[in-house]
Formats: structure tokens, C-alpha cells, sequence
């Protein structure tokens, strides 16, 4: 079999991820550019080899299987003895809630650009823009937690390991090690990295055979002492959770406990990670012949598929964890600064519990099992500043609110590692007090998926509005909400960073917008029909074309005709070629004009929308009318219009203040002053 390979390497090539493993998937010995394997330029370019669903499955494992280093340390630090319980409710939840999401938005994006392009999608405008903005702050959010968090917990593993014992004090540092690591995840994104997908299966498969050992192993040994969960049982019904304190009070018994579950079960959130990398992946994934390139039915079947499989898997792992690390460890060795602290599975295998559960454990399988784990957090971490390497330029330039340099991956790198030591600093370097802000990330983007399905299923459907409302999907959409609520009020801190992130992202993104509103932002014409494309290149050839924007409603073609020549002087021998342009979607930066050609008692009229401003429009026209023939004149008739105002409507509406707008267009657009068409204010 030929080895598959992914390349992340520096280029100004812009693409898209909304998902953390942004590896590309392919069946030949050549490496694949990342760029032309992401969902953003699956459109125009799709992967030139696609494989069987189960090895793409691997890609998503590396962000969704990596969470079992911490997940378990983390659901018993939330819920005490508690976490098996609670995580069959998180269980629930992803079956019944994540997976039924994410299966349809995988049939409603079958190229991989997932929830928030859905959303942007459905919704339109400045809306539209601005709650891309917001999600794209979430999204910063969990790509850079899922770094500091993943190095965070990889420093835990390495430090508790007994073979590091002997390192230098300085390397047993949970902050330096962690802050070393994330350097050494930006120094190769600079150098560039070129690695395998027979890596990255590897990476997976190792660590879920390693794991599976563990647990099947702790598992064993519970049903062969049944004892022990007799314990956990009566430490369960008198409430003895061994929770930090609530202020709440569920009482003692069954009954009690289900209840605390059901409240407390958003703190297990971090076990719903990896659905958004799932449908990120699906330009990877093979479908069937015959497949219908904008809606490929065998693409999307195999992708429910990885859905599913990832999702059994990871139950199956995370009820099993929860089991041996409530019944098997000691709770104070759980707790903070206890020395199964974010490595549950870890001090499992190493043999540390009370009773030895399997002559396996000890130093040297603890060890490979740390090496595993420290690897695939790395490879999540990487996956996840692949993630916003993509996601940046996915957006950003786009909607013209990014620098230029902002499609350059170095310049971004060095700003992202910079923002990794930022956080860690912060934090501590503490896996505890991350995981809140990850689970807020992960959370909002998940409730933007289920938002996504709602309101396509509205859409599609009649009648009055209990028949249009498809209830399962808003029951979804509800948990996910009480879910990031919950988060939210336990631990703010992640909607804090969230905040930082989208205040930052919206404050650039107005200061681009600003400054580059004045480019030019033409692709091409569209013409309604070959005729008018006719009459647009004989237009073209005139010697002396005068332009005249006209608004229609105002007057008619003959009254503005007779009232530009008498106010600027122009002869009956003059052509004029009147402008009239139609407003689009003004947030839309880039625009492709549609033009219609007409005559009207023997005038010329070129009526143009889709456009992003009407100064735009002119100034295109006049600049595309110049490239073969004099440049044209544009005349304006004066405007009392407020300065201000007329900026902010040009801004927001894409209307107000043109003919300056049109001849700053002009000026920047075309630098040889003999080829810039002159504008004229009467």
C-alpha cells in the first residue's frame, strides 16, 4: 500500500478549515498540498485522491480521541464519584443530540465548510457578517485552547513520568515545559512540515489500542471485585459525591444523584469536542461513482458513517474511563495537585492504583503510554494551528476585514504562538482552569451547528409554525444552549477570552474594512444576455464616452439627459451613456457585477447590480470603458449631502458620497494618469 501524505508548509495560499485536523487524506506517494485539500477551495479545486472514510476518521480522532489524557480527571474533578453517571447523560447527548446535529449538516455542507459557513449561508447582509465575526471569536477561542491545553496536559504526562525525574529542575517546570512545547508547534509551522497520513492512523491507532488495554483491563478487574462497586454504589446513595461545594442541595439516594447529573453534566462538556473536525474532513472522504458533485450522496453517507464510528468509539471510551478512574483511584489522588491530575488513564497504567489490576502495568508500559499521549496531544495541537492558519484567510480577506498579511503564514504563526504564550502565562498553564474556556468554544460552535439545522429545516418547510418547527432539533439546540450557559456561569473564563478574541476581531476587522474600502474589489462582468454583451463592446469602442449616473425614481431618462448637458455644457453631438446601479449586498466586499445593456430613445443605459456600492459600480465601469478607448469623463451633479453621513452610508449601505468615492477608486486602481477617467461635479 502507497503511503498517503499531508504538507503544511509557509504560503500566502489563502484556505479553510473549520475543524482542528486539517490533514489531508490521499492514495498516492506524493504530498498533497494542504491548500488545495481544505474545505474553502473544495469548490473550485477538490481533492485530487480521496480514501475510505475509516482512515479520515483518524484525522478527526487526533483532535476528538486526545481528550481521553484529561477528560477523566477532569469529569471526576467536576462531579466526584459521580462522573460515571453524568457521563452517561453526556453520552446520551451525543448520540441523541451532537451526532443527529452534525449528520445534517454534513448532508447540508457536503464540502466541508461546516456550521458557521451554513449559518452565513442562511442568513444574509451585515447579519450575517457580524455573526460570523462572533463564531469566528468562539472558534479562536477552542483552536487556541485546544493548543495551550493540549501542551498543558502533554507537560503533565512527561513531568509525572519517573524516568523524567532526573531532568534538570527547570524541565520539570509545568510552565516552561509547556511553553517550550508550544514554541517547538510554532518553529515547525515557520520551517514547514511535511508528515504521512500513515502517521497520523498510527498516532490513533496506537493510542486507542493503548487505552483500550487500560480500560478493558480496569473493567475486568471491577466485574472479578464487585465489591468495589458495591462501594461506589453506597458512596453514591449517601451522597458522599466527594464534589467541591455547590450550594445546592439533591438530597441523598438514586434519585438524588440522577438529578445532580442532569444539572451538572455541562461540566463533562469537553467529551463533545470533535464533531465541527468531522464535517471539516469531508472533501477527504471517498464517496461513490457517480456522485453528484454538489450534493455527493456516497460522500455524505460514508461521512455519517465516520460520524458515527468516532462517536460509538468515544462513548464507549469515555463510559469506561469514568468507571475504573471513580472505582480504581483514590479521590484525593484526583483531585488538584493530586498525582492522577489530568492523567487519570496515565496513573492507570503505570500501575499506581491500590490494587495492581494487570501485571502489564508498571514503569515501561506507563512510559509507552505516556509517549502515545504526549505525541497525539502534539498532533492535536498541530492540527488545531492548522485550523487557524485555514480559518483566517478562510473569512477574514474575504469579507475584506484582514490585512493582506494576514494571508501570510508566518507573519500568522508568529502572532498565534505569541497568543499560545499569552494564555498559558495566564493560565498557569493549568489543564482545570482551561478547560472551561475550551468547553466554551466547543460549546457555541456546536450551538451555531444546531441553530444551522433549525433554521435550514424552518426554511424547507410550510404550513403554520409547530408543523415548521422540527422539535427534535430545537430539543438539541435547547441542551446545547443550557449546556454553554452553564459553562458560562460556572466558569466565565472562557467567555471572557471569547470576548478578548471577537472585541479583537471586530475592531480589526472595522479598521480593514476602512481602510481598504476604497480598493477597487472588481472580479468580473456578468451579462444578463449576449446582446447586451454586444452593445457592451461596442460601448468599449467609443471615442469620447461622457458617463452620468442616474438614479431611478428620481427623473426619467430624457429630463436627466436635458438637464446634464444644459448644466454641464454639453453638445447634442456628445454620447452619454447613462449608469444606473442596483445595490447588492452591501457587506459583500468582493462584487461581480451583472450588466444590462439597453437602449432607450436612443440612449445608452447600462443598468448594473449586484453591486457592492454604486461608487464601485461607476468607477469600474468607467476604469473597464478606458482599458480600450479614452478614458472617459463621469459627470456628477452636486450633493448637500452631510460629509459624514455620506462616509457612513458608503461604509454600511454601500450608498453615499460618490463622486469623491469614484475618484479615489480610480486614483488607486489605475496609477497612468493617461488612462484615468476624469470626474466632473457640476
Amino acid at each position: 500500500m502507497s503511503s498517503p501524505g499531508i504538507r503544511v508548509e509557509p504560503s500566502s495560499s489563502p484556505s479553510d478549515a473549520n475543524g482542528k485536523s486539517l490533514s489531508a487524506v490521499s492514495d498516492s506517494n506524493d504530498s498533497v498540498d494542504l491548500a488545495q485539500l481544505t474545505p474553502s477551495t473544495a469548490v473550485l479545486q477538490p481533492p485530487e485522491h480521496q480514501s475510505f472514510w475509516l482512515w479520515v476518521m483518524c484525522l478527526t480522532g487526533v483532535d476528538y480521541f486526545s481528550t481521553l489524557g484529561y477528560q477523566p480527571s477532569i469529569a471526576f474533578e467536576a462531579v466526584g464519584l459521580l462522573a460515571p453517571l453524568a457521563t452517561i447523560v453526556l453520552v446520551a447527548v451525543t448520540l441523541g443530540c451532537a451526532l443527529p446535529v452534525y449528520s445534517r449538516v454534513a448532508e447540508e455542507s457536503p464540502l466541508g465548510l461546516g456550521s458557521i459557513a451554513m449559518l452565513e449561508r442562511l442568513l444574509h447582509g451585515w447579519t450575517a457578517k457580524f455573526l460570523v465575526l462572533v463564531l469566528l471569536g468562539f472558534a479562536a477561542t477552542d483552536f487556541i485552547i485546544t493548543q495551550t491545553l493540549s501542551a498543558a496536559d502533554a507537560a503533565e504526562h512527561v513531568i509525572h513520568n519517573p524516568l523524567w525525574g532526573h531532568a534538570p529542575e527547570f524541565l520539570r517546570d509545568q510552565k516552561f515545559l509547556t511553553m517550550a512545547l508550544l514554541v517547538m508547534l510554532g518553529g515547525m509551522f515557520l520551517r514547514g512540515f511535511k508528515e504521512v497520513i500513515f502517521v497520523a492512523i498510527g498516532i490513533v491507532a496506537v493510542y486507542l489500542a493503548l487505552n483500550a488495554i487500560v480500560i478493558l483491563s480496569g473493567l475486568v478487574y471491577l466485574i472479578f471485585h464487585p465489591s468495589l462497586i458495591g462501594s461506589w454504589y453506597r458512596s453514591v446513595l449517601a451522597g458522599d459525591w466527594h464534589m467541591h461545594q455547590h450550594g445546592l442541595d439533591f438530597g441523598p439516594g438514586l434519585l438524588g444523584a440522577i438529578a445532580a447529573c442532569l444539572v451538572f453534566f455541562p461540566k463533562l462538556a469537553l467529551g463533545l469536542s470533535g464533531f465541527e473536525t468531522g464535517v471539516a474532513v469531508m472533501p477527504l472522504v471517498r464517496g461513490e461513482r457517480g456522485d453528484d458533485p454538489h450534493r455527493p450522496q456516497g460522500r455524505i453517507r460514508n461521512t455519517r458513517k465516520l460520524l458515527l464510528t468516532a462517536a460509538l468509539i468515544m462513548s464507549c471510551m469515555l463510559l469506561g474511563s469514568s468507571l475504573i478512574t471513580a472505582m480504581l483511584i483514590r479521590p484525593e489522588a484526583l483531585l488538584t495537585e493530586g498525582q492522577a491530575a489530568n492523567r487519570a488513564l496515565a496513573f492507570v497504567a503505570h500501575g499506581d492504583t491500590v490494587a495492581r489490576i494487570n501485571p502489564l502495568f508498571g514503569s515501561v508500559f506507563g512510559t509507552i503510554y505516556d509517549i502515545s499521549t504526549v505525541t497525539i496531544l502534539w498532533f492535536a495541537g498541530a492540527s488545531a494551528m492548522s485550523g487557524l492558519l485555514n480559518l483566517v484567510p478562510r473569512y477574514l480577506p474575504r469579507f475584506g476585514m484582514a490585512p493582506r498579511w494576514a494571508e501570510a503564514v508566518r507573519a500568522l504563526v508568529i502572532v498565534f504562538t505569541g497568543i499560545n504564550l499569552f494564555v498559558t502565562w495566564v493560565f498557569g498553564a493549568s489543564v482545570m482552569k482551561q478547560g472551561g474556556a475550551y468547553a466554551t468554544g466547543v460549546m457555541v460552535l456546536m450551538s451555531s451547528g444546531a441553530i444551522a439545522v433549525v433554521i435550514d429545516l424552518w426554511r424547507k418547510r410550510t404550513g403554520p409554525w409547530w408543523q415548521r418547527m422540527h422539535w427534535g432539533y430545537f430539543l438539541a439546540m435547547a441542551v446545547f444552549f443550557y449546556t454553554t450557559i452553564a459553562i458560562i456561569i460556572e466558569k466565565p473564563d472562557g467567555i471572557k477570552i471569547a470576548g478578548a478574541f471577537i472585541l479583537a476581531v471586530l475592531v480589526f476587522s472595522i479598521v480593514s474594512r476602512t481602510r481598504r474600502s476604497t480598493e477597487l474589489r472588481f472580479e468580473k462582468f456578468d451579462f444578463v444576455d449576449d446582446h447586451s454583451r454586444f452593445l457592451w463592446d461596442a460601448l468599449r469602442h467609443l471615442e469620447f464616452p461622457v458617463l452620468v449616473p442616474h438614479r431611478p425614481g428620481h427623473h426619467t431618462i430624457v429630463q436627466k439627459d436635458e438637464k446634464i448637458r444644459r448644466v454641464h455644457r454639453l453638445g447634442p453631438k456628445v454620447p452619454i451613456v447613462f449608469v444606473e446601479a442596483i445595490v447588492g449586498d452591501p457587506s459583500e466586499f468582493h462584487h461581480n457585477p451583472m450588466i444590462e445593456v439597453a437602449e432607450e430613445e436612443g440612449r445608452f443605459l447600462l443598468r448594473l447590480t449586484r453591486c457592492a456600492s454604486v461608487a464601485h459600480a461607476v468607477a469600474t465601469v468607467a476604469l473597464e470603458l478606458s482599458k480600450t478607448g479614452c478614458p472617459p469623463e463621469i459627470h456628477f451633479g452636486w450633493s448637500d449631502e452631510s460629509p459624514l453621513a455620506a462616509n457612513l452610508n458608503f461604509l454600511l449601505f454601500g450608498e453615499g458620497n460618490v463622486p469623491w468615492l469614484v475618484r479615489e477608486l480610480i486614483l488607486r486602481a489605475e496609477s497612468d494618469p493617461t488612462k484615468q477617467p476624469r470626474v466632473i461635479i457640476g
